[in-house]
């Protein structure tokens, strides 16, 4: 199944209203069995902005998409010079409260799963485990010849090597880990072969508009299946690939519950919206469950 290159989403009909409620947040998560599915909006705190909030970055950013990428060397320069730019701030982000509170919930047993439509790695930096990145990590590059697969540190090191001097200055930093780069600043940048076989380099990342592995989509499907309910952070469900697991989960009977400051895509389905700051949010919600954030395992 091909990912919709949706990037706006407006609200076509009257949506409940956000609250800032945090109960039923907490009543869930004390039952056991939530599954999280977070996007951009929980990163943010980590200093990697979203695309779709205030100031979202598609304001001022076109992400890459699939089609672009492979049909045209100028648009590949363009994206290594800025991927490679940005990634030296995006490879330096830390896991915020947010982070935290969801790997704490884990280690408690609250949760049943994380599926994150984030490529920053940070939900597995804060500590949880079995984390399903639904569009990939900017941590690994793949040939898209042989199908190889390296560390992106390696590629960061011989681009670094390739392209001595280059230092512009960026206008921004994106959620995918693009720079915000003009045509003068990417100048002749040296786009590199994979070291195999001579083919194309591309992260391992989803891009828009490209497919997203069904086996990817079906161990999601399996996960909405076997969880109690589902607990959307940080995310607007603009595009398909995880809004079709709100419809799946609210078609199933599963409460569905959002924290996301602004409405979402997917706000029909649930069975509350909070709109409030992740990161204060998690942690208000943890100390009432008595879950410390930072501290130790669970017994």
């Amino acid at each position: 199944m091909r990912m919709r290159p949706t990037l706006s989403w407006t609200p076509t009909e009257d949506l409940p209203p956000g609250t800032t409620d945090l109960q039923p947040v907490a009543d869930a998560l004390s039952t056991g069995g939530v599954l999280v599915l977070s996007g951009a909006g929980i990163s943010t705190e980590s200093g990697i902005p979203d695309y779709r909030g205030e100031g979202g970055s598609l304001s001022r950013h076109t992400p890459m998409t699939y089609q672009e990428f492979t049909a045209s060397a100028l648009a590949r320069r363009r994206y290594w010079a800025r991927s490679h730019l940005g990634w030296r701030t995006f490879g330096s982000a830390r896991p915020n409260a947010g982070h935290r509170a969801v790997a704490a919930f884990g280690r408690y047993g609250l949760l049943s799963g994380v599926i994150t439509q984030n490529v920053d790695g940070l939900h597995q930096a804060a500590g949880s485990e079995g984390v399903v990145e639904l569009h990939g990590s900017l941590d690994r590059v793949v040939c898209l010849s042989c199908g190889a697969s390296s560390p992106r540190r390696e590629l960061a090191v011989r681009l670094g090597q390739a392209n001595a001097g280059f230092e512009p200055v960026a206008a921004g930093i994106n959620p995918d880990g693009d720079a915000d780069l003009t045509d003068e600043q990417v100048g002749d940048f040296r786009v590199l072969p994979c070291t195999v076989c001579g083919g194309i380099l591309k992260p391992d990342v989803v891009f828009f508009g490209e497919a997203v592995p069904p086996r990817r989509i079906e161990h999601c499907r399996r996960l909405v299946r076997e969880a109690a309910s589902l607990l959307v952070l940080g995310s607007s469900l603009t595009v398909m690939s995880g809004l079709r697991f709100v419809r799946q989960a609210a078609q199933a009977g599963k409460p569905v519950l959002i924290v996301n400051r602004d409405p979402t895509r997917g706000d029909q389905h649930v069975l509350t919206r909070v709109a409030l700051p992740l990161g204060a949010a998690l942690t208000t919600v943890a100390r009432r469950l008595d879950i410390p954030v930072d501290g130790p395992a669970a017994p």
